[in-house]
């Protein structure tokens, strides 16, 4: 048998064929497939609105908190953590990988109660929130995003981790 033969036969590459040093290589199995999946196609979307509303979530709490926080130190506190988790799903995303799509799960989870639990809130006490926040009233003052965003993120990250599984 030829060598091109052989080496075909065993599954080998001929050494024509590897690699040169410096030359872009291809994915290995050692890297993950999901690993720059989660922010690409419509993923890239989800990362761009998580990153307006952690820069929305953050700017309105940060003034709030050092300019009024004895009108509602509840709302506005609430306002910062809502701001903590768009910011680490936002990270999450952009990050990628499969240890970074499950930290994404569980913040998305964790933020549909939070806007769930604070909408329902604001509807049963009123006066609790004197000041509305990002997740008050389901997120009305910014369109009811912030109660699609997580359902959204959730059924994404889904579906990016049967891809890359």
């Amino acid at each position: 048998m030829a060598e091109a033969d052989m080496t075909k036969t065993a599954g080998l590459a001929p050494a024509g064929d590897l690699p040169q040093a410096g030359t872009r290589r291809e994915q290995t199995a050692a890297e993950p497939a999901g690993r720059r999946s989660l922010g690409a196609g419509p993923g890239r979307l989800l990362l761009t609105v998580y990153g307006v509303f952690t820069v929305a979530a953050a700017s309105r709490s940060l003034f709030q908190l050092i300019a009024q926080f004895d009108r509602a130190p509840l709302a506005y506190t609430l306002s910062a953590v809502s701001a903590v988790v768009y910011a680490f799903i936002t990270f999450s995303l952009a990050r990628g990988g499969d240890l970074a799509r499950r930290a994404a799960l569980v913040c998305c989870a964790l933020e549909l109660v939070g806007v769930v639990g604070v909408g329902v809130w604001t509807i049963a006490d009123p006066s609790a929130f004197p000041d509305s926040t990002v997740w008050s009233w389901f997120g009305r003052d910014y369109l009811f995003i912030p109660v699609v965003l997580p359902v959204t993120g959730l059924l994404w990250l889904r579906r990016a981790g049967r891809a890359s599984g």
